[in-house]
């Protein structure tokens, strides 16, 4: 766990330091103890030849163990003197010859290791009231240590849990329709990535946890071949979510250059931060170029999307479905909407809202000038074979 360097193992190594220098002791070490065997994480020593990390060896024939156990005091000034101790292994390594080792205990009082110190020679004023300070440091010790592992165990269950969706070549992609307010006529659909539903959690955060352990890029790579995929089993174009961080990459401006993007809309979150649009646009420009269209999503629930707006003049604006859903009943989301479409038609966009459920929403939109909408008024995602072409009757719920 603490191989690499980073701001806690210096922490820690701190906290060794003051132990050995405090106690005036040749080292000090910080163990793990996992299931048979004791593993040395950190070493802080004057004789770098004394200890090594990564070093391993059996828990029943450590000294800690034995402290743990109650065979041996947690503080041996000498350690020949405890017969108990000269039976085991450390009792052999001459330069070991004072000893103090107090558990490091995480706040579920599970026994992570031990932090520990060493004398090259007996020491007599090593006394049982060193313990207390040792009891401080193993204290601080585990308040660092603990993050990492509540980090390192949530990474092994997403990646546990994500496995055999990257494993079976991505998410379910099913297809939203989007249709004419006016008209009812679907123009379009969107691309909608679809979970397991035992994991009971929104696509954005299952997007976001494969990130969190290096294979976000991968997973929306399948979300986009799989969308892409149902081109050629539906008229009109498709919507295809990206992040600005995996558009930049160039295993996705590869992908992409395979499709036929005249009937592909690339939606770019309002979420993710943007850090260099100057790049952004490099990438979009030959895409946009040879008929692929750039909407961003969202626009309306942070603060990002006018910069986005301004910055990538998109040609689709999708309202984020927070000022969409009762715009029937609140004149203060008409007004907000009102300004967004103004927008729109002077940078020369179309408008989409998301999350259209109602007649009564779908009316005030229209008032407003909105163009295109979505939402469960004309149907939940689907599979391509279930889309219709019209949309006068509404879906029922």
């Amino acid at each position: 766990m603490l191989s690499q360097r980073t701001e806690a193992t210096q922490q820690l190594t701190d906290l060794l330091r003051t132990a050995r220098q405090s106690l005036g002791l040749g080292c000090a070490f910080l163990t793990r103890l996992d299931g048979t065997h004791q593993t040395l994480e950190l070493v802080d020593s004057t004789n770098p030849d004394s200890l090594r990390a990564g070093m391993s060896n059996p828990r029943e024939n450590s000294f800690c163990q034995a402290i743990l156990d109650g065979r041996l005091p947690p503080v041996m000034a000498d350690v020949t003197a405890y017969p108990e101790a000269m039976k085991l292994p450390g009792a052999q390594i001459p330069w070991m010859r004072s000893f103090v080792s107090v558990p490091v205990v995480l706040s579920d009082g599970t026994v992570y290791g031990t932090f520990c110190a060493a004398g090259f020679s007996t020491d007599p004023e090593l006394a049982p009231r060193d313990r207390a300070l040792m009891d401080v440091l193993s204290h601080a010790a585990s308040v660092i240590i603990e993050p990492g592992l509540r980090e390192a165990a949530r990474h092994a269950e997403i990646a546990a849990r994500l496995g055999p969706v990257l494993d079976a070549g991505g998410p379910v992609v099913l297809l939203q329709p989007i249709v004419d307010l006016k008209s009812r006529v679907r123009v379009g659909a969107e691309a909608l990535s679809r979970f397991p539903r035992a994991w009971d959690m929104p696509p954005d955060r299952c997007f976001a946890d494969a990130h969190a352990i290096g294979e976000g890029h991968r997973l929306e790579l399948l979300a986009l071949r799989r969308a892409a995929a149902h081109l050629d089993r539906v008229p009109h174009y498709v919507t295809m979510n990206v992040s600005p961080a995996t558009l930049m990459t160039r295993a996705c401006t590869r992908l992409l250059d395979r499709f036929p993007l005249d009937r592909v809309v690339l939606e770019l979150s309002e979420h993710e931060q943007v850090e260099d649009y100057e790049a952004l646009k490099a990438v979009l420009a030959p895409l946009r170029a040879r008929g692929m269209r750039l909407a961003i999503d969202d626009v309306g629930a942070g603060f990002s999307s006018l910069r986005h707006i301004v910055l990538t003049a998109p040609d689709v604006i999708k309202l984020d479905r927070s000022i969409v859903t009762g715009i029937g009943a609140d004149p203060v989301l008409s007004v907000v909407t009102h300004s967004l479409v103004d927008l729109a038609r002077a940078t020369g966009a179309i408008v989409v809202a998301e999350g259209v459920e109602t007649e009564a929403d779908a009316t005030a939109l229209i008032a407003v000038g909105v163009d295109l909408g979505q939402g469960w008024l004309f149907g939940r995602a689907i599979s391509p074979e279930e889309l219709r072409d019209d949309y006068a009757v509404a879906v029922a719920s």
